[in-house]
């Protein structure tokens, strides 16, 4: 499996590629009131409206380093509901330092997936080229309920 990496706090961690739309500069978004703070709002990708979620806010509580490699990670995300002829719902990731892509088949050792109650979207610890990198699940970075609310099933509307 090839891995996209980057870095949250210092620490580096890591999702699937294939579940990688696109990598952007980063983007205002609007913000979405009575949301957690690490949901920084919305923003417009390709005429959709697209969740944002700031990932240091997410995983460490504390704003982003926004350096120049700072991104907005566009990832698809299966979500309760969704039916294969609905577009996929895509989820924006702030993420400070994109890295580079990697292979999960090249690591040294690894842990198994955490299972930790407060933390679903945290998966297993993988030691890449001298690195320590956690896989992160992104279909569990948001709680059901806010998952629900940011991606209705019944939404099939086209974009504006």
């Amino acid at each position: 499996m090839q891995l996209l990496t980057f870095t949250v706090a210092g620490q580096a961690y890591a999702i699937e590629s294939r579940r990688v739309v696109e990598v952007l500069p980063l983007v205002p978004a609007r913000p979405i009131p009575h949301t957690p703070d690490y949901v920084r709002g919305i923003f417009t990708y390709r005429g959709w409206l697209v969740p944002l979620v700031d990932l240091a806010r997410r995983l460490a509580g504390r704003p982003p380093h926004e350096r120049l490699s700072t991104r907005v990670v566009v990832v698809e995300v299966a979500t309760p509901g969704q039916d294969h002829a609905q577009r996929p719902a895509r989820l924006g990731l702030v993420a400070e330092n994109v890295i580079s892509i990697g292979s999960a088949e090249a690591a040294e050792a690894s842990l198994p997936d955490l299972d930790l109650p407060g933390a679903p979207y945290l998966g297993r610890i993988l030691r890449i080229g001298g690195q320590t990198v956690q896989l992160l699940h992104v279909d569990r970075l948001l709680p059901p309920e806010l998952t629900a609310g940011l991606f209705p099933a019944a939404d099939t509307t086209s974009p504006t």
